[in-house]
């Protein structure tokens, strides 16, 4: 049921003459030590012309360096002078950040100050490449070289397109992407000398790039639209913004230019998107057939479409095209009511539940066939009355005769010929600005390409989808190679050759490496430690054979509330599954005691916040005083899944201060396999409650000195397309134990809606700091940053306006880690196939632990391609690290073995994940940050948000309100542990 995913002031620079460092010594001093070595130099972008002075990073970075050149060796750091007027006597590192009001936000660079300061760019490759490997394959990658003329120039143009009668009462008029699409059609058609069709690329809305000049000014068009067909004219206005010279790309490409041309790419995106835009069906970012596959029928009405995704990408090869298959589901093109009859099992003659019917067709886009028109319509709704009952007062649009009330059945015999077969049935409404448009559902057609959303699929439609869409690798590269030679796909038709661009539908063939898997640290019964060789193919562990935790937390105190007590079927076997969790816990090195409290409770609590914060406050008020002590943790068990989840998780996170732990009772009653289930169970159990699982016999590479490490991730989710007010929720997770480096502590804020900034991204990095501190008595001098979700526009926001303020804030205090800053992404369109059956694994993914850092990888800055998971199902998906900021001066060799090594470290499962863990967790922080957002909007009011219990009534928050960091603040006794396993 869970969701799966100072160090204290001394004199000069921060206590360098005998401060604070490492861990505790005798008597309570702390260790001295030698000087850091000096950091690599890596190079930061000039100011332009009239701007400041930037404030200086942590140490002076100076000149490029070559993309082939390694990372210099690490020289020792210059002392500053002492401070006469400081004090001898080290103080206490916890006292010092106690002083720090973190609570506070911290002040980041204004606008106007970032724009004063020199920028940082992301620095460069280090070397040529890693060279590690246990062994090497060859890999085909969804990459297609991409030839273009240097010479050629493509002309960027801004178009505007008004209607030539004036602004509504003033306001301008919004027109839609198919209105426009037609203006610029019928623009070529008329003048097909002057805007030759084939020479342009459309972006639908503001801009039109062309291989040849055009003309500029204004231009009239006319075609027949609306009710009366009547001619309506716009004003096309066009004119020259931009010549986009391809020889700067060029120069990108090959490393002499480091800024990269983004218009350029824009351009060249747009004209590669044009052949696919005109034949198939645009959704977002991806193109569908017009017609889907018959096989792919998905009943209800509903299709499932293949489609593909496609980009261009800056590499070390060269420009080139990376495409990738996509699934969708789609309402097919019917006529309304076959759609309805597929979908609700709608009958024209005995159906009624016309709420039924409003929600399956409210917001969808139509055509209408009892006149001639390509216009498309959206549904605003059903009328109150059936056709029969309609009517509407007709004008003489002459002027001649006076107005007239006019039967709807009569007017559409009269006007159109047309005569309604289903009269006790409603019309749909297609009108817009509070103006009726009542139209009979026979004459209505639902227009193609209309996504419907996965998560409303039925169990056996929705698994049929997903199990599509998880293609097996050898599918999914035919599939991708088809829709490049596609005459309907990207490379298609003429329009690229027109703009002198040419691809090669070959895939592009790279030499991957193979990092060999790190041995893991187990427990044993005895308290021994087992050293642990993992599967060779799957990189999988056991805990069979007695194996244990590394550390098994003890459990005195926990109760169960059984929430399947009231139920006829699926209820819980109570007694049976705690004496099971309880022997597989013993087995794993968790002594676990019988628990001090079992409670009955009702499915039906999870709609009633206001009775599940008293029963939770209840249970663990009696729980205290049975066991003496609060509890460590509590475990749910429920029928279902419910939509109540994210109720208990706010209240028992924010307000009771309670570890839970969820689970079904069906799976909790089962025979077969229950043996790991449970197993399962304890290792996310033993997580929260701060034990430790597995560990590394060795330390992370890289760091072998007596410095604390600490890993931070960093991610933000924001709400759904459909959301225009709701918070995005910023979380920062971090490690608190090194060594080990596998447990983390967490902080999550509310922040402006869909703002991929963090913006209070240093104040939460000082909190988790300093929960570092308080846990080791000392503050890391070593600082990973993995930064999730963000795509390669917003690295210089990332670079600018989050590490730089973290500086700031670091440097206010005295205190000057070493900080890393790297990118994971996974969401790109990038895939790995082996080339041959001795490349891949049994499920005919590429091995766990493949790297590419060459011909794919950018032409010059630090990043690669892992694949750190065994793919069972589908393709797998490799996750791209791009390092933005180094001051530890990493080798491709010590940054891809840390990280791969690091995916060993997951708590929650036995196999090395595909994500690196600081941006698993701070995904699932963020996650669980919009779960609290959603149970203060829904199920709190504002009278009882501030008080010790809650009621719960119809009343939700304000907009505004859902902002407030009080609503998002975790107990204070879950602070420093990982209750979102």
């Amino acid at each position: 049921m869970e969701r799966e995913g100072y160090r204290g002031r001394g004199r000069g620079r921060g206590g360098r003459d005998g401060g604070s460092r490492g861990g505790r010594t005798g008597g309570g001093d702390f260790r001295h030590h030698q000087p850091r070595p000096q950091q690599p130099q890596w190079r930061r972008s000039a100011p332009s012309p009239g701007h400041g002075s930037p404030s200086p990073p942590v140490r002076p970075w100076s000149g490029p360096m070559s993309p082939a050149v390694r990372a210099p060796s690490p020289q020792p750091r210059p002392q500053p002078p002492p401070d006469p007027s400081a004090s001898p006597v080290v103080r206490p590192v916890v006292a010092e950040i106690q002083k720090l009001k973190i609570s506070e936000p911290v002040a980041s660079s204004s606008s106007s100050s970032s724009h004063n300061a020199a920028r940082y760019t992301p620095i460069k490759r280090p070397d040529g490449g890693g060279t590690l490997a246990i062994r090497t394959v060859n890999i085909f990658v969804n990459h297609f070289p991409v030839n273009f003329t240097p010479e050629s120039t493509i002309r960027h143009y801004d178009i505007d397109v008004k209607p030539d009668i004036g602004p509504n009462h003033g306001r301008p008029v919004k027109l839609s992407k198919t209105v426009l699409a037609i203006v610029r059609n019928k623009l070529c058609e008329d003048y097909p000398d002057q805007f030759p069709l084939s020479m342009t690329a459309y972006d639908g809305e503001k801009n039109i790039f062309s291989a040849i000049e055009l003309p500029t000014g204004k231009f009239n068009v006319e075609f027949p639209e609306g009710e009366d067909m009547k001619y309506r004219t716009y004003v096309f206005t066009i004119k020259l913004v931009n010549e986009l010279k391809l020889c700067k790309l060029k120069e990108y490409l090959t490393g002499s230019l480091f800024s990269i041309p983004r218009d350029i790419l824009q351009g060249m995106d747009v004209v590669m998107k044009e052949n696919p835009s005109r034949r198939m069906i645009s959704v977002g970012r991806s193109f569908h057939p017009v017609e889907p596959f018959p096989d792919d029928d998905l009943g209800y009405g509903l299709t499932a479409s293949r489609g593909f995704q496609h980009g261009l990408k800056a590499t070390s090869q060269g420009l080139a095209l990376c495409l990738d298959y996509s699934v969708l589901a789609f309402r097919k093109r019917l006529p309304v009511i076959d759609f309805l009859q597929e979908h609700i099992n709608f009958d024209v003659n005995g159906f009624r539940d016309w709420r039924k019917v409003e929600n399956a067709l409210k917001g969808l886009k139509v055509t209408v066939i009892h006149r001639q028109t390509k216009q498309k319509y959206s549904v605003a709704g059903l009328t109150r009355e059936t056709t029969r009952r309609l009517s509407f007062t007709l004008a003489d649009p002459e002027g001649r005769d006076p107005p007239r009330e006019v039967r709807l059945v009569d007017y559409f015999r009269e006007k159109y010929g047309k005569d309604i077969m289903y009269k006790d049935i409603p019309c749909l409404d297609l009108g817009r600005n509070n103006r009726k448009n009542h139209v009979p559902m026979e004459f209505c057609v639902l227009v193609e390409g209309q996504i419907y959303p996965k998560e409303y699929l039925d169990r056996d439609t929705g698994l049929f989808l997903k199990n599509m869409s998880l293609a097996k690798p050898v599918d999914r590269q035919s599939m991708i190679s088809r829709m490049v030679r596609s005459g309907i796909g990207p490379c298609g038709g003429e329009i690229t050759r027109n703009f002198g661009i040419d691809v090669n539908t070959n895939m592009t063939n790279v030499v991957g490496r193979v990092l060999g898997p790190p041995e893991l640290k187990l427990g044993a019964h005895g308290g021994k430690a087992l050293r642990i060789t993992v599967d060779g193919e799957k990189c999988h562990w056991s805990l069979v054979g007695g194996r244990a935790f590394v550390e098994g937390k003890r459990i005195d105190r926990w109760a169960v509330v059984d929430f399947s007590a009231s139920e006829r079927y699926d209820r819980l076997y109570q007694d049976q599954f705690i004496d099971k969790i309880m022997a597989r816990c013993k087995t794993l090195g968790m002594d676990m005691q019988w628990p001090v409290l079992c409670e009955p409770a009702s499915m039906r609590l999870f709609s009633n916040v206001g009775g599940l914060q008293e029963l939770l406050e209840d249970v663990t008020s009696r729980a205290y005083k049975i066991g003496k002590g609060h509890l460590q943790i509590l475990i749910c068990v429920m029928s279902r899944k419910d939509d109540g989840y994210k109720y208990l998780k706010w209240i028992s996170e924010t307000k009771v201060g309670v570890v839970t732990q969820c689970c079904l009772s069906t799976n909790a009653n089962k025979g077969k396999g229950q043996d790991q289930y449970l197993a399962n169970l304890a290792l996310k159990i033993n997580a929260k409650l701060g034990g430790s699982n597995a560990e590394l016999i060795d330390r992370l590479p890289y760091f072998k000195g007596e410095d604390h490490v600490m890993f931070v991730g960093a991610d933000v989710n924001h709400p759904g397309a459909s959301n225009k007010t709701s918070p995005s929720i910023a979380a920062v997770v971090a490690t608190v134990n090194w060594p080990a480096a596998n447990r983390y502590v967490a902080r999550v804020r509310p922040q402006d809606h869909r703002t991929e900034k963090i913006l209070n991204f240093a104040g939460m990095c000082l909190e988790v700091v300093k929960s570092y501190v308080q846990l080791n008595k000392v503050r890391p001098q070593e600082i990973i940053v993995f930064r999730d979700g963000v795509s390669e526009g917003q690295f210089d926001m990332v670079l600018n306006e989050e590490l730089v303020p973290l500086k700031m804030a670091f440097r206010s205090m005295d205190y000057h880690p070493r900080i890393t800053l790297i990118v994971a992404q996974k969401r790109h369109q990038t895939r790995l196939f082996p080339k041959g059956r001795m490349d891949g694994t049994s499920s005919g993914n590429v091995p766990p632990g493949t790297v590419v850092d060459t011909n794919i990888v950018h032409p010059f800055e630090f990043d690669f391609y892992l694949c750190s998971h065994y793919g069972s199902l589908g393709t797998s998906k490799p996750t791209h690290y791009h390092v933005l900021w180094d001051e530890h001066g990493f080798t491709s060799d010590q940054l891809q073995k840390l990280i791969y090594n690091m995916c060993f470290t997951f708590a929650r499962c036995t196999k090395p994940v595909s994500l690196v863990p600081p941006v698993y967790y701070a995904d699932l922080v963020a996650y669980r940050g919009r779960l609290y957002h959603e149970a203060v909007m829904e199920g709190q009011s504002p009278a009882s948000v501030s008080s010790s219990s809650s009621s719960l009534t119809s009343t939700s928050l304000s907009s505004d309100a859902s902002f407030d960091e009080r609503f998002y603040k975790l107990h204070t006794d879950l602070e420093n542990m990982m209750y979102f396993v």
